[in-house]
């Protein structure tokens, strides 16, 4: 079936009252089963005819139900010539649901109609345009407005901001804000949101200033976009204004409690952040995350798991976010506990929940729970992308299993720099030196900037493989190529390769011209462990002087010394040292080991008896050390 324009005269309503009776009914709707049968009424009774109500039906189906789509363009498709209307229904249904690529198809066929594009459809398409990254396509499409006269539409100049904004163009944005003969609230917003995605808050905080300066009165997406402003700026005092402004003239929503939550926990006001929480109506899941966010932030764990337990209804993102925050303060058990507490409870992981508890797996060396990962990953079908196949192939090389962390990694389709960085630290920590210098080199030729960290992986490869010209070539290569200042890792890095090749007295000059030394504490040690292996007992003497107050109270430093003169066999300047550690209290730390048995990771620390199966782990060791003497008599 065609329908032709001929069988409808348009505007005009054969059956106003039978129109009417159908709307009520398309609102209603609740499936689409229902939905075809309002369609069957509209065709019996004629209303297939009549503009409006195919309209109506078409947009129903595109927009209020977007799960409806593919019937909504089974409709358009029957429609001959379609009009104007339709067109830009289609391309907004498939910009709100992300089809970017069949909404700019849908505009080349309404050129094709020789339908002229208005004020609605120019926004939609410039914001598909954005959505694509099609920068040529952009700049046909400026110029087509710019021809046709729509530039001096508010909305199409605004839409033409956020396009060239969302794709890394900014400046072009600007320049079409800049010539708008006169701005409304709508322009304004659209430069400030592009100001903070483009990570720059301080040119939307002074964006909003100049607005009020020019007497628009700013909107809640204004104050949304601004707010996130001042938590990246840690502005509490334009955030408290803001916040004023919002008591006294627009009043309280959950989305902008949210938001002031949010800016108030960046700024460190927690207080004024949870009482926020405490008086709001009608708290949604954004609410409850947002507070949590906010408590694991300030280190405060314990408070946010309080807040976790009360909340009654869980989603997905607030477990991840609960888990992310025990993992960033190292409490890996805790975080894999609340793991396994959410799988009772069947709540499905999503891609961002896997790669927390991969880093978990990795931290912990817990290889079985990786590999239930990746087993889950793929069952589920979760893409292995960047983000997912560089917490993947981190896990299996910190577990040691460095051929499956490569396999994972050749199956990562478009690799970024924080891939090709893991891949290269993982070769290193485990001993593949040749093959992460061969990474380094190839990630270059692939023309991806290499950051500070696949530094400290290289400088970490070229130490543990001995290779001193290429360590300072690529300590040179960091500073004069890449303008990197090296960070007190990086220096580690090199004085543990100078100090494991003997030289010294090279090691230490480098530790002298780093220009702060307050963090150089580590990196005495370290050369004080390599006076020990080389038996270079003025060096450490030395060291010891220079750094006798910093070090008084660190165990370490003082185990190195007395090791140092025990290979030099200087007993008495042994035991001296023991002495001053005993009257100055100074502490060994106990060493700590980790084991995963049945998905289970038990912690033991030097001479623990907390275990609960203590006396049976003690029995075992001293069978296996009776069986070992037994064996060397």
């Amino acid at each position: 079936m065609r329908l032709h324009p001929k069988l409808f005269p348009r505007g005009c309503c054969q059956n106003e009252q039978e129109l009417n009776s159908c709307i009520p009914l398309l609102q209603n709707c609740k499936s689409l089963k229902e939905l075809k049968q309002i369609h069957c009424r509209i065709f019996r009774t004629g209303l297939h005819q009549n503009e409006i109500a195919v309209s109506r039906l078409i947009s129903f189906c595109a927009i209020s139900k977007p799960q409806n789509l593919r019937y909504a363009e089974l409709l358009a498709s029957i429609i001959d010539p379609p009009w104007l209307f339709i067109f830009n229904v289609m391309i907004r249904a498939y910009v709100n649901v992300g089809s970017f690529g069949k909404a700019l198809k849908m505009y080349a066929k309404l050129l094709r109609g020789r339908l002229v594009p208005d004020n609605f459809t120019y926004p939609l398409v410039l914001k598909a345009i954005g959505g694509l990254l099609a920068v040529e396509d952009g700049k046909k499409a400026h110029a087509t407005i710019m021809k046709t006269g729509f530039l001096l539409d508010p909305f199409v100049r605004s839409a033409l901001v956020g396009m060239y904004a969302e794709m890394g163009r900014l400046n072009s944005g600007l320049q079409v804000f800049d010539e708008m003969p006169e701005k409304d609230v709508v322009s304004w917003n659209v430069l400030i949101s592009s100001y903070v995605k483009a990570g720059r808050p301080t040119d939307a905080r002074d964006a909003f200033e100049r607005m009020g300066k020019e007497k628009i009165r700013p909107d809640e997406a204004t104050l949304l976009s601004t707010l996130s402003a001042c938590g990246s700026l840690g502005d509490l005092d334009l955030g408290k204004r803001i916040h004023s402004y919002i008591y006294w003239n627009i009043g309280s929503s959950v989305v902008l409690d949210n938001a002031l939550m949010d800016m108030y926990c960046k700024c460190g006001n927690i207080l004024s952040a949870r009482i926020i929480f405490d008086r709001m109506n009608g708290k949604n899941m954004i609410s409850w995350t947002t507070m949590i966010t906010g408590y694991v932030g300030h280190g405060r764990l314990h408070d946010a798991r309080q807040l976790f337990d009360e909340c009654l209804e869980r989603d997905v993102i607030l477990w991840t976010a609960m888990i992310n925050g025990y993992t960033k303060f190292s409490r890996f058990n805790e975080a894999l506990d609340l793991f396994r507490r959410m799988q009772v409870l069947r709540i499905k992981p999503d891609k961002f929940t896997v790669v927390t508890v991969l880093t978990v797996s990795a931290h912990l060396g817990a290889l079985e729970q990786g590999e239930w990962l990746h087993k889950y990953i793929e069952d589920n079908r979760i893409k292995i992308d960047a983000f997912v196949g560089t917490a993947l192939l981190d896990m299996y090389a910190k577990c040691g299993c460095i051929e499956k962390s490569l396999d994972v990694f050749w199956k990562i389709k478009q690799k970024d720099a924080a891939a090709w960085t893991a891949m290269i630290c993982g070769l290193a920590m485990n001993g593949r030196t040749d093959k992460a210098l061969q990474f380094f080199e190839d990630m270059r030729r692939v023309a991806l900037k290499p950051d500070d960290i696949a530094f400290i992986g290289i400088l970490s490869a070229c130490s543990h493989g001995g290779l001193v010209e290429e360590g300072q070539r690529y300590f040179n290569l960091m500073k004069n190529e890449y303008g990197f200042e090296p960070q007190v890792e990086h220096y580690g890095c090199m004085v543990d390769l100078l100090g494991r090749a003997g030289l010294l007295a090279k090691a230490e000059q480098l530790i002298e011209q780093i220009p702060d030394s307050s963090d150089c504490l580590p990196l005495w040690g370290s050369l004080l462990s390599a006076c020990r292996i080389h038996g270079h007992v003025e060096m450490g003497e030395r060291i010891m002087k220079r750094f006798n107050q910093s070090a008084s109270s660190n165990p370490g430093i003082h185990t190195l010394l007395s090791n140092i003169y025990a290979a030099a066999n200087r007993w008495e300047d042994v035991n001296k040292v023991r002495r001053i550690m005993k009257d100055t209290s100074i502490g060994k730390v106990p060493g700590c080991s980790s084991i995963e048995v049945s998905g289970m990771v038990h912690e033991f620390l030097a001479g623990d008896t907390l275990h609960p199966q203590t006396e049976e782990i003690y029995s075992v060791a001293d069978n296996i050390g009776s069986l070992l003497l037994l064996e060397s008599i």
